[in-house]
């Protein structure tokens, strides 16, 4: 049984219960669908909408979004946050029982927490050809030269995904 995360932050706060056999085990559709939802929340304080969530055995430990605009931090980007309470949750900063779903391919930044991290696998949405790091842009997920190679699966809902980016910045332009 996993201990339950920090309270205010993404679907579990410290007074949930952690995920027991009767929550739904999900597969990666349905997990994006959540990371989705939580990506939805990240406009309402100005940031970019992405989210994302930590699974162990298909049950949800960690789910955010990005908070950069709402902190002032340039680090709190949805897959950061997502982690530390993962690491929180599961008890350690290893995360490889860990599959991160997240609405878009993470940054460098990101994919470099990813790899520190020992994350056990990574699914995303829509591909980010100018700043992505897990095929797009970069790979860093899958360089040998790293301490440790992500599995990862692309293009969950990535049409869902990429629209809710593209309705974002088109009404920021507006």
């Amino acid at each position: 049984m996993l201990p339950a995360m920090d309270a205010g932050h993404g679907t579990r706060g410290r007074s949930d219960p952690p995920p027991s056999v009767s929550d739904p085990v999900l597969d990666d559709p349905s997990a994006m669908a959540l990371a989705l939802d939580e990506a939805r929340a990240a406009p309402a304080h100005g940031d970019v909408p992405v989210g994302a969530v930590a699974l162990v055995d298909g049950l949800v430990v960690a789910s955010r979004h990005n908070e950069r605009e709402l902190t002032g931090d340039p680090t709190a980007h949805a897959e950061i946050l997502a982690l530390a309470d993962a690491a929180t949750a599961v008890g350690t900063w290893r995360l490889s029982d860990v599959t991160l779903v997240v609405t878009l391919e993470p940054c460098p930044m990101c994919a470099g927490a990813l790899v520190a991290a020992r994350l056990g696998r990574l699914v995303f949405g829509a591909a980010d050809p100018k700043a992505g790091a897990c095929g797009s842009l970069y790979n860093l997920c899958a360089d040998p030269r790293l301490n440790h190679e992500v599995p990862v699966t692309a293009g969950v809902r990535a049409d869902e995904a990429a629209a809710l980016l593209t309705g974002f910045f088109a009404e920021r332009r507006s």
